[in-house]
């Protein structure tokens, strides 16, 4: 997903707020505000993984990356798309205040939620709500070097999720005929992230007029000592189970090598959903409404092939 890295890097160049570093290495700076600590950073990464406790504070758990500049609160709701909407700190959801250690937020959906923060190292920080009892780990980034490659493959359940289907483009040359060679468009869910759907209508047809003719389960495994790949599989209320390597070629598209055939598919997401300050999608699908992230603990595997 290199190309999409350096597109987004380009885009940025001219785009970036004026901004500093005040920090050494890991050394924490007592002599900065939290405002001028908040605003240091063009993006904190929301670290879902180390979330702790036992409620939640919704418009950070959508949340992909939070800013704070000028006392407007940004956030980046999807990934497809991350780097271009808002130039790269995606939309306003809010407002918020500094106070010694005290961020107040107020953001338009849910309300004001206060936190107070702690800095971990040059560019971590523990966000606390007392109320709901629960904390989040912020990891702050310029956006010219952000990892881009690392959001997409660590979130790539939610990445599946952002289109309303995922149109089949292309099929490599070599491979052997099997029954995948069938499915052309495929649908990835919030149903506990884990509901897929398939539909072997024929290319081209109207994204709302698409049958949907199978259901199934889907997981995604990380791969030993790879990074950037997925292994996926589609388990079919038939019975049916396909294994593939998936990667990223950019934020509206994703390869398949299926593992049995050796046949590399190429899907293009069609119908792009936006998430919004509420976790809705921009038109109503029942499928896609309130979106949020979650822990996901994913099992490794190792890698069958070498393409």
């Amino acid at each position: 997903m290199r190309a999409i890295k350096l597109l987004l890097v380009t885009l940025f160049t001219g785009a970036l707020f004026s901004s500093c570093s005040v920090f050494i290495e890991d050394v924490v700076d007592d002599s900065i505000t939290l405002n001028e600590l908040m605003s240091s950073y063009d993006l904190w990464y929301v670290d879902i993984h180390r979330t702790t406790g036992t409620g939640e504070i919704p418009f950070v758990t959508r949340a992909f990356t939070l800013s704070f500049f000028n006392g407007n609160l940004y956030a980046n709701n999807n990934i497809a798309g991350i780097g271009f909407t808002g130039n790269g700190l995606g939309i306003v959801v809010g407002d918020y205040n500094t106070f010694g250690t005290r961020l107040e937020t107020f953001h338009d959906v849910d309300g004001r939620n206060d936190f107070i923060v702690t800095q971990l190292s040059s560019n971590e920080i523990e966000i606390y709500n007392g109320f709901h009892n629960v904390s989040y780990i912020l990891v702050g980034y310029q956006r010219s070097h952000f990892d881009y490659d690392r959001l997409f493959y660590d979130n790539i359940e939610y990445f599946l999720q952002e289109y309303d289907a995922w149109e089949r483009t292309d099929i490599s040359a070599s491979g052997t005929a099997n029954a995948f060679d069938d499915e052309h468009y495929l649908q990835f869910t919030p149903e506990n992230n884990t509901t897929f759907y398939s539909s072997h209508d024929e290319f081209g047809t109207n994204i709302g007029g698409i049958m949907w003719d199978f259901t199934g389960s889907y997981e995604v495994f990380d791969v030993q000592g790879n990074s950037n790949l997925k292994i996926l599989t589609l388990n079919y209320d038939g019975g049916d189970i396909e294994e593939f390597e998936l990667s990223v070629v950019n934020d509206q598209k994703v390869e398949l090598f299926h593992l049995s055939s050796q046949t590399t598919y190429g899907f293009t997401g069609r119908g792009f959903i936006q998430f919004l300050k509420n976790g809705e999608k921009a038109k109503t699908s029942v499928r896609n409404n309130g979106r949020k992230r979650t822990k996901i603990i994913r099992k490794v595997k190792e890698r069958r092939s070498i393409k």
